[in-house]
Parts: structure tokens; sequence; C-alpha cells
């Protein structure tokens, strides 16, 4: 139910946020505790602002109260894509090959669930991460995560 609910609020959105000269990065329909939030991700060129984010939520409020996708209640939440987002479409891959990203597994490979890496390819649904001198690959099966990894 989730997935519709994040494609509803996905073709709702997109137009809203690119009116406003941003990029829908991503919509997240998730329970956390008792609770559900509706959290939309936003991108730009230059940094988001919170004035970015203030005016996608009241753009998106009287939307998503007409059209009321969300039968239950929960907490609406507009926020930068950030510098360590989440790669989840082929797209996504493909802006970022070169960059640093971090790989996390369901199960541990080599006694490890997580690897940081050069994105080096994606292609139906494995990621290539050269490791060192190592080029190593993993599947969509194995993969519970895959994000941009900065370096502090």
């Amino acid at each position: 139910m989730s997935k519709k609910i994040t494609q509803q609020v996905w073709s709702l959105a997109q137009p809203v946020v690119e009116g406003l000269g941003l990029r829908l990065w991503d919509v997240e329909y998730v329970r956390e505790g008792a609770d559900w939030f509706l959290r939309l991700y936003i991108d730009k060129d230059e940094p988001v602002d919170i004035e970015d984010c203030v005016r996608v939520s009241q753009a998106m409020d009287p939307i998503l109260d007409e059209e009321d996708p969300i039968p239950d209640s929960y907490h609406f939440e507009v926020c930068s894509a950030g510098c360590e987002r989440t790669l989840k479409r082929p797209g996504d891959f493909q802006q970022f090959l070169g960059s640093k990203v971090l790989v996390k597994l369901y199960r541990p490979r080599d006694g490890k669930k997580e690897f940081v890496g050069t994105l080096r390819s994606y292609q139906d649904g494995t990621v290539t991460v050269e490791i060192g001198d190592t080029a190593m690959e993993f599947t969509q099966a194995e993969t519970a995560l895959v994000r941009l990894y900065a370096e502090f």
C-alpha cells in the first residue's frame, strides 16, 4: 500500500516541485514508532535551504488535503535530499557515477555488510563499486541500500 501511496504522491508533487524550480528526488511514506510520515525529498543545483522546503510544503498542503491520497493521519515533511542521499532509480546511479558510495547488504559478504567505494556502473540492478584496486559487484537481491558517502 505504501508503494501505491508514494507513486500517487509523486505524481501530485512532481509538477508542483518543478514549478518552483526544484527537482523531486524521492517520496517516502514510512511508519516510525506509532506515527506515519510522508516525506518529500527535494533537490536543486545549489544547496536546498529551509525556504525551499517551506515553499514546497505550503504549495503541497492544499493539494494533499484536496486529493487525500492517505486516509490515515500522518506527519508531512519536506526535506533536502542531502549529501548522503539514497540512490534508487537507474538515473540516480548514472548521475553519480564516479562518486563515493556506501553499499549496505542484507547478509554479510566476507564478514562485512557495508562497503565504501567509487561507483563505477549500474546495470539491470547490479551495482559495481571499485574498492581500492578491486571492482565488486552487488546484485539488487543482496543490496539493502546504496547511498552517497560524504567524507569530512
